[in-house]
This record gives structure tokens, sequence and C-alpha cells, in this order.
């Protein structure tokens, strides 16, 4: 899987939002209802560079994986890098990004949830 398939899933998921912040960030951030679940790095050196939110218990696992480090400024809130995504299973990646995906709908009220339900009517 490429960075190019992976934001394609994010843009899959129920209400998913896509943003673009330029310079001096260079990042494309995926949410649901302002929550973000996934960011992408748009520019060199580290064009490509895929961060996630991952479950505590898998954090210290992932960390210590060739290729995966915490992410700069959210890794103590149990977000990680991948620095190359084409060196993990496709499968792999898709769970990871599933789960961080279910972790920021899960932070949305009641409300919230049903006014984007609401927008997609």
């Amino acid at each position: 899987m490429n960075t190019q398939q992976l934001q394609q899933r994010c843009r899959a998921f129920p209400h998913a939002t896509e943003t673009l912040h330029a310079s001096p960030s260079n990042i494309l951030v995926y949410a649901v209802g302002g929550k973000k679940f996934a960011y992408f790095k748009t520019s060199e050196p580290e064009m490509g560079r895929f961060s996630i939110r991952v479950a505590p218990d898998q954090f210290l696992g992932l960390t210590g994986m060739p290729g995966v480090k915490p992410a700069r400024y959210m890794g103590r809130f149990h977000w990680v890098t991948i620095v190359d995504v084409r060196a993990f299973p496709a499968d792999f990646l898709a769970d990871l990004l599933a789960w961080s995906y279910q972790k920021a709908r899960a932070a949305l009220s009641k409300a919230e949830l049903a006014s984007l339900e609401k927008e997609a009517h």
C-alpha cells in the first residue's frame, strides 16, 4: 500500500474531511467532526510520512519497530509516525487507520454525530 491508497481509505470513511495546511506545516489532515485521525506530510524531506493515533497498549510495541517513531508533538497522545508505508502490510495499516478513525469518531458527542448524519442527508 502507498500513501495515495491510504489517503483514499481516509476519504472513504463516513463524514471524513480533508484539509491541506500549507507552509510552514505542510500537512494533509483527515478528521471526522473536527477530530483528527490521520496526517500526511506533503513536503520534502518528510513527504509521505503518515501519522495516526494508536491504542496505548500498541504504542510502545510500534515505536520499537524500524520505520515507526512517536509523532512529533503528538507522541504523548499515542500518535505514531510511519516513515515508509510501503514497508508495512496493507492489512496492518488498514487496521491501524480504522482504529484511529473509530477513536476520533467515538470522541464526538451524540449531538455532533446527529449533526453529521443530518448534513449527509
